[in-house]
């Protein structure tokens, strides 16, 4: 079955960097654009990043240009989010997320999450 599993969350100082890292499985990993979501306490998920299947092309959230890069290997199926520069409002719980067609619709497949937190 699909699966994606975060990790690479923790307690880091404003100013720090973090690597998030989701390893896929049971799927074309190849073929799929894979995006980076947040979601904070009290407020609606939010995409801060996407990366095309071959990585050619990446899209960031407004607030996160020039300190978030999205990267994939394909032979790992792995998707990064390296975090540099980090600010309080960065502080939430990190998705990976992609798209498949299955049972003749789009489905979103979700991993559990990876807690970033942002704090001196």
């Amino acid at each position: 079955q699909v699966q994606l599993v975060e990790s690479g969350g923790d307690l880091v100082q404003p100013g720090g960097s973090l690597r998030l890292s989701c390893v896929t499985s049971g799927f074309t990993f190849s073929s799929r654009p894979i995006n980076w979501y947040r979601q904070a306490p009290g407020k609606e998920r939010e995409l801060v990043a996407e990366i095309s299947s071959t990585g050619g092309s990446t899209n960031y959230l407004e607030s996160v240009k020039g300190r978030f890069t999205i990267s994939r290997d394909n032979a790992k199926m792995t998707v990064y989010l390296q975090m540099n520069s980090l600010k309080p409002e960065d502080t939430a719980v990190y998705y990976c997320n992609t798209k498949i067609f299955r049972s003749l619709r789009w489905n979103d497949y979700w991993g559990q999450g990876t807690q970033v937190t942002v704090s001196s």
